[in-house]
């Protein structure tokens, strides 16, 4: 891998991190089309792709510093320094259980299906393919069905553990983590902008800790030249998930999710023909 396919890397990770459109599928497509994904050890790909999400983290981080910086405090005090009953806890203490909530379903599958996930299944163009079009349809019928009256405030235990469940679902090659949780968010009854806003910090847990679990464990499998992609990348996608990010928030607040929904169908279609026509390997 050369620094500009790194750069490349980096610029398609952060900005189809945060659009519903599948980072995983758009990463795992430019590395079969340059021949970057090694067929011996698929898992080095998943690995890489795990570290540059950690410059997608730091995106969040920086974006969100304030409501972070606000839940974690009331979190804290109203848990650990005076403990409140849940019902009487303030609505940024209540985030911090809802984001804890949410994050338990991918845990719980990230973890139990680790060897399927890292092998060879999530990296065939026919099941990216096949997701990509199967979640826009299931998000089509979301933005049907969705009453788009609820905001961050008026968010539930219930609300953060179906979406938390929408999320373990992005283990899914080509699903994308923001599209599912945001048409979890979407089926809950949240308007768009709220279903992302809480897409967004929802992701932070696991994507921190998958990152790390992943970077500690291919470290030292990583020559010199690959840490200066890692690093590159990791700093690009960073920096394109933070456009991202105020991109999509802006958007949502006066339109649909359906110009995501047609792209995602015609990529996927576009990606079947290819492998039909023997252009692209599954």
């Amino acid at each position: 891998m050369s620094v500009f396919e790194a750069i490349i890397l980096g610029i398609i990770q952060g900005l189809s991190e945060f659009l519903p459109i599948s980072s995983t599928g758009h990463l795992t497509i430019f590395g079969r089309m340059f021949n970057l994904i090694s067929e011996e050890n698929p898992q080095a790909w998943t690995s890489f792709i795990a570290v540059i999400q950690l410059g997608t983290l730091v995106a969040v981080l920086v974006y969100f510093w304030k409501d972070i910086l606000h839940i974690v405090t009331a979190f804290l005090k109203e848990n650990l320094s005076s403990r409140k009953k849940f019902s009487l806890q303030s609505l940024d203490a209540k985030m911090g259980w809802f984001i804890i909530l949410g994050t338990i379903p991918i845990v719980t599958f990230g973890l139990g299906f680790k060897k399927i996930i890292e092998g060879t299944l999530t990296k065939n163009l026919v099941v990216i393919a096949c997701s990509l079009i199967v979640l826009a349809v299931i998000l089509a019928i979301a933005e049907r069905k969705a009453k788009f009256k609820k905001e961050m405030k008026d968010i539930t235990v219930l609300d953060s553990i179906v979406i938390g469940i929408a999320q373990a679902m992005a283990l899914i090659p080509g699903s994308s983590r923001s599209g599912t949780t945001i048409t979890g968010g979407l089926f809950m009854g949240l308007t768009r902008e709220s279903a992302a806003r809480f897409s967004f910090l929802l992701s932070i847990p696991s994507v921190f800790a998958s990152g790390l679990l992943e970077l500690y464990q291919q470290i030292k499998f990583i020559d010199h030249s690959g840490i200066v992609n890692l690093v590159v990348a990791t700093i690009v996608s960073g920096i394109s998930g933070y456009v991202a990010i105020d991109f999509l928030l802006k958007y949502l607040r006066k339109n649909t999710t359906f110009v995501f929904i047609y792209y995602r169908i015609a990529l996927g279609v576009l990606i079947l023909i290819l492998i039909s026509l023997n252009i692209l390997k599954p």
